[in-house]
């Protein structure tokens, strides 16, 4: 009756469909687009053995004897997983691994202590992995991500969580000349770009390159040179201080992203949740305008 590529997870749009009534209620219930839903919903009918499961009735989506028959079915299917993320919610301690670029990395770490806003979720342990590549949330890479730009596949939710702007940087009574910047390779970064556009234009030079913002800071730090952070981390470092304003050309809008097939697992919406919190509690921090 079911072919081999089947994918489990048209059931849940399937019983979306049967409860809503209708392809439009559905894609609102489960946060996708109504043609994605009229897709999910004819190719669950061809893998069901290619018989109309809904017929298309003035007032809505009514289920035929077959899609009936199915239903059952595919309540099976649900409650075997609501049974799977119970055990998953129900264990005392949980790590959830999330996938962000250096700036975001840094503000979230940042906000795991006593005082620093709201508090994580009870029994959570957070995983962070610093990367620059878009990571692969369908093969379980990570559970989250937080990224700076929308990822274009499809198959994840996406929300707006705000922007992370920055300034440049140098040691407190140290001298403002020369920059720190990131190495050859990775010269594409917008950062990079615009130090190099700064120089040509300043006439300076590129004192150091490291590939990451931690080692960066610390030849600042030392008096090395200027170096570009995100306020949320510059403005508050004491041994540092801004040099002008905040760059609006290297504002960093940043993304929550999860997989569809968790983001209703109760430790993953926690950690959304939370993650949604302190983007807002410290807005004026990340958009630069506390330390401004």
């Amino acid at each position: 009756m079911y072919r081999p590529t089947f994918d489990w997870d048209d059931a849940r749009v399937f019983l979306a469909v049967v409860r809503a009534g209708s392809l439009r209620a559905a894609a609102r219930a489960l946060g996708l687009s109504q043609p994605t839903v009229g897709r999910r919903i004819a190719r669950f009918e061809a893998d069901a053995g290619g018989g109309p499961l809904f017929d298309r009735l003035p007032e809505g989506l009514r289920p035929t004897a077959a899609g009936r028959a199915l239903l059952p079915l595919a309540e099976q299917v649900e409650a075997a997983a609501a049974a799977l993320q119970g055990q998953r919610a129900a264990a005392p301690s949980s790590t959830l691994r999330v996938s962000v670029g250096e700036w975001a990395g840094a503000f979230l770490a940042g906000c795991l202590g006593p005082g620093e806003g709201p508090a994580p979720p009870d029994g959570l342990a957070f995983e962070f992995v610093t990367s620059d590549r878009t990571v692969n949330l369908g093969r379980r890479e990570a559970d989250l991500a937080v990224r700076h730009g929308r990822p274009e596949t499809g198959g994840v939710y996406v929300s707006r969580l705000g922007t992370i702007a920055c300034a440049a940087y140098r040691a407190r009574g140290g001298a403002a000349g020369d920059w720190i910047s990131y190495t050859e390779e990775q010269a594409h970064y917008a950062q990079s770009r615009w130090i190099a556009a700064q120089v040509e234009a300043e006439g300076g030079r590129i004192a150091m390159r490291a590939s990451g913002m931690e080692l960066q800071a610390i030849a600042a730090r030392a008096g090395a040179g200027r170096v570009i952070l995100p306020c949320c981390v510059g403005d508050r470092d004491p041994a540092l201080v801004r040099v002008g304003a905040r760059i609006p050309a290297l504002d960093a809008p940043h993304w929550l992203i999860v997989h569809r097939d968790l983001r209703r697992v109760p430790v993953v919406r926690a950690a959304m949740e939370w993650i949604r919190q302190v983007f807002a509690a410290h807005r004026a921090v990340l958009e630069g305008r506390d330390g401004a």
